[in-house]
Protein backbone atom coordinates (compact mmCIF):
# COMPACT_ATOMS: atom_id res chain seq x y z
CA UNK A 1 0.00 0.00 0.00
CA UNK A 2 2.66 2.57 0.40
CA UNK A 3 3.72 2.33 -3.50
CA UNK A 4 2.27 1.62 -6.67
CA UNK A 5 3.48 -0.22 -10.02
CA UNK A 6 1.54 0.03 -12.95
CA UNK A 7 0.03 -2.86 -14.51
CA UNK A 8 -1.49 -3.67 -17.68
CA UNK A 9 -3.20 -6.51 -18.41
CA UNK A 10 -5.67 -8.22 -20.87
CA UNK A 11 -6.97 -11.83 -21.66
CA UNK A 12 -5.10 -13.73 -23.92
CA UNK A 13 -7.61 -12.69 -27.31
CA UNK A 14 -7.47 -8.90 -26.31
CA UNK A 15 -3.90 -8.56 -25.68
CA UNK A 16 -3.14 -10.47 -29.27
CA UNK A 17 -5.91 -7.76 -31.15
CA UNK A 18 -4.73 -5.05 -29.53
CA UNK A 19 -1.10 -5.69 -29.86
CA UNK A 20 -1.33 -5.36 -33.49
CA UNK A 21 -3.26 -1.62 -33.67
CA UNK A 22 -1.06 1.03 -34.41
CA UNK A 23 -1.67 4.03 -32.53
CA UNK A 24 -2.63 1.73 -29.27
CA UNK A 25 -5.28 3.81 -28.32
CA UNK A 26 -7.87 1.02 -27.71
CA UNK A 27 -5.34 -0.59 -25.45
CA UNK A 28 -5.45 2.26 -23.01
CA UNK A 29 -9.13 2.75 -23.32
CA UNK A 30 -9.26 -0.98 -22.66
CA UNK A 31 -7.07 -1.23 -19.51
CA UNK A 32 -8.58 2.09 -18.40
CA UNK A 33 -12.03 0.20 -18.54
CA UNK A 34 -10.58 -3.21 -16.73
CA UNK A 35 -9.07 -0.62 -13.84
CA UNK A 36 -12.59 0.98 -14.10
CA UNK A 37 -14.29 -2.44 -13.47
CA UNK A 38 -12.38 -3.38 -10.82
CA UNK A 39 -12.77 -0.56 -8.17
CA UNK A 40 -16.34 -0.87 -8.85
CA UNK A 41 -16.53 -3.78 -6.07
CA UNK A 42 -14.13 -1.89 -3.78
CA UNK A 43 -16.35 1.06 -3.26
CA UNK A 44 -19.44 -0.77 -3.12
CA UNK A 45 -17.71 -2.70 0.07
CA UNK A 46 -16.84 0.75 1.37
CA UNK A 47 -20.41 2.15 1.35
CA UNK A 48 -21.64 -0.92 2.87
CA UNK A 49 -18.95 -1.01 5.38
CA UNK A 50 -19.79 3.19 6.48
CA UNK A 51 -23.44 2.57 6.40
CA UNK A 52 -22.66 -0.33 9.21
CA UNK A 53 -20.38 1.81 10.99
CA UNK A 54 -22.87 4.56 10.92
CA UNK A 55 -25.77 2.48 12.23
CA UNK A 56 -23.60 0.49 14.70
CA UNK A 57 -22.22 4.51 16.27
CA UNK A 58 -26.10 5.44 16.09
CA UNK A 59 -27.23 2.43 17.97
CA UNK A 60 -23.98 2.89 20.59
CA UNK A 61 -24.98 6.47 21.00
CA UNK A 62 -28.73 6.11 21.83
CA UNK A 63 -27.43 3.14 24.26
CA UNK A 64 -25.97 5.86 26.22
CA UNK A 65 -28.58 8.04 26.18
CA UNK A 66 -31.03 5.59 28.05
Amino acid sequence: MVFTISVEAQCAMCRAVLENEEGQEAAKGINNGIVYLMIIPYVLIGVVGYIIYRNKRKSATTKNLN
